[in-house]
């Protein structure tokens, strides 16, 4: 039996995020509503795409959690959705966003506020220095003898990246750095796209005490854009393999950040009590080394995501405030560089003694699980049938990915639909015999087809999604090329913009750097800076 989802006022949720319990915010929008204006504390978790992310985003089932939208009616059918799935503990805010503005308290624009906004906050209070652009072009025309590390995730630098760069994202700094500079002479310059991971970065490697004189490139490859200097793309300068003097010299430096800043460790006993009290008590347990690693070699139930990421984008990982946060990696430097910084933001987090902790290794690579999936009853398409139907005049395919997926090759003339959106747009559809639904691996077609389905709407699925077709030697299109749905999904960077994209990158900066100001007078906020 299902009950009604209570809902709570402003004054009620602002209470509730300061009474010392877990709880969880979730926003119910897409990412680009989002974006516009929302809750600092809220994770975005678009109705659309809740089934793919909740699981790993909310692990515990009896979690207290809160949805809010902007009035639209998503966050209550998001919480009707999320009971379905077993969840139990939840409430609606009474009047969205809407509601909590009118109650006097602030919202935000922009992704990934609290990470943001955190490397502002650590810039300002621990005087992180920095070079512009045109001071690291003098210096580069000069021959000054200096490195310069990419501290973003490597597919990003080789989309682009500046000129003599090497890709070293944030966790593998201080981890890498002694064999990446063996000379204590060398000066380092840490960039990234803006000024979070640069920022992180350099007061990363400061904070390990390294003897280098070590800066962050002010605005990343923005400003070096900005600037007039070229950026390039494709560049494939990674990180080498850790020698043993090198990986002496990492231990030694995070054992002095972990005595200084009193980073706590389990044992591989304390872990297992904990996993088994994670009914009860959320349990974040993230490894945080590079994507190789992990699928060579990772401790079961350990989810992954690389500790420089995982600083940048917080609340796409931890959506439960208060839970505990375990972190592993092989050795502990890139744990210890991690849980500094996320016991700063105000996590309790602890780092596993690896060398007490046995056990068989799982291989393979990190896949959130997507609930309710279950025994479908529609309809399954091969990609060979499908192409004969659409061959004969006999079915529309809606492609329910992601709007970047999409662009990057869909099914010819396949259309694009969020499936937040399914219910108004699919009225806009070319009538047919029947509509097959695809996604990149199928998993979300999966579950649109069954609300089109619960609509009374003949629907199939493309079995193995759009993954399978081109697997088949099937062709894709590239581009915009259907789209029923506007794409509010995925918020675009500032270089992705098609007009204006300068003045886009002067905005974004702009923005990123008053979030220190902004926090000053946010008592929301839990960050506890080391020395502060």
């Amino acid at each position: 039996m299902t009950h009604p989802i209570p809902q709570i006022d402003a004054k009620t949720l602002k209470a509730q995020l300061h009474d010392g319990g877990e709880i969880a915010l979730l926003d119910a929008r897409e990412e680009v509503t989002y974006d516009a204006r929302h809750i600092l504390m809220a994770s975005c978790v678009p109705l659309g795409r809740l089934e793919a992310i909740i699981d790993a985003l909310v692990p515990r089932r009896s979690a207290r959690v809160v949805w809010c939208d902007d009035g639209e009616g998503l966050a209550l059918r998001a919480a009707n959705r999320m009971a379905a799935l077993g969840y139990g503990e939840m409430s609606v805010l009474d009047g969205g966003i809407a509601a909590w503005d009118a109650a006097g308290y602030r919202l935000y624009s922009g992704v990934h506020v609290p990470s943001k906004a955190f490397a502002e906050v650590i810039e300002h209070e621990a005087g992180t220095p920095y070079i512009t652009a045109k001071q690291l072009k003098e210096m580069m025309d000069s021959g000054t003898d200096m490195a310069l590390f990419d501290s973003r995730s490597y597919e990003e630098y080789h989309v682009n990246s500046i000129p003599t760069a090497i890709s070293v994202p944030g966790a593998e700094l201080v981890y890498r750095f002694r064999d990446l500079v063996p000379s204590s002479d060398t000066q380092v310059v840490v960039n990234c796209g803006g000024r979070t991971r640069s920022i992180i970065g350099a007061q990363a490697l400061i904070s390990a005490g390294f003897p280098n004189k070590v800066v962050s490139l002010m605005n990343g490859t923005q400003g070096w854009h900005l600037a007039g200097y070229e950026i390039i793309e494709g560049a494939t300068a990674s990180v080498p393999e850790v020698t043993q003097a090198g990986r002496e010299a990492a231990e030694a430096a995070a054992a002095t950040v972990a005595a200084r800043e009193g980073i706590k460790t389990i044992d591989a006993a304390t872990l297992t009590q904990w996993q088994r009290e994670a009914g009860d008590r959320t349990l974040y347990l993230f490894d945080v080394r590079m994507h190789d690693e992990y699928a060579a070699g990772h401790l079961a139930g350990v989810k992954h995501i690389p500790g420089g990421q995982l600083i940048q984008e917080t609340d796409r990982h931890c959506g439960i405030w208060g839970a505990r946060v375990v972190l592993v990696d092989n050795n502990g430097v890139r744990a210890t560089m991690t849980a500094s910084w996320l016991m700063q933001m105000g996590w309790e987090v602890y780092v596993l003694r690896m060398d007490q902790t046995g056990g068989d290794l799982e291989k393979g690579v990190y896949s959130p699980a997507v609930l309710g999936l279950g025994n479908s009853s529609l309809t399954s398409v091969s990609p060979s049938e499908l192409d004969e139907k659409l061959s004969a005049g006999k079915a529309v395919v809606v492609d329910c990915a992601m709007s970047k997926q999409y662009y990057d090759g869909h099914i010819p003339g396949a259309k694009f639909i969020l499936r937040t959106f399914l219910a108004e747009d699919i009225s806009k559809l070319p009538k047919t015999e029947t509509l097959v639904f695809t996604s990149s691996d199928g998993a979300l077609a999966q579950l649109a087809a069954e609300d089109a389905a619960a609509l009374s709407i003949p629907a199939a699925v493309l079995s193995g999604g759009t993954a399978a077709w081109a697997a088949a030697g099937l062709p894709l299109e590239q581009g915009p090329t259907s789209m029923v749905s506007e794409p509010l999904d995925i918020r675009l960077k500032a270089r992705e913009q098609d007009e204006d994209m300068e003045a886009a990158m002067e905005e974004y900066l702009a923005w990123e750097i008053e979030l220190v100001n902004q926090m000053a007078s946010d008592g929301d906020q839990r960050f506890k800076v080391a020395g502060g």
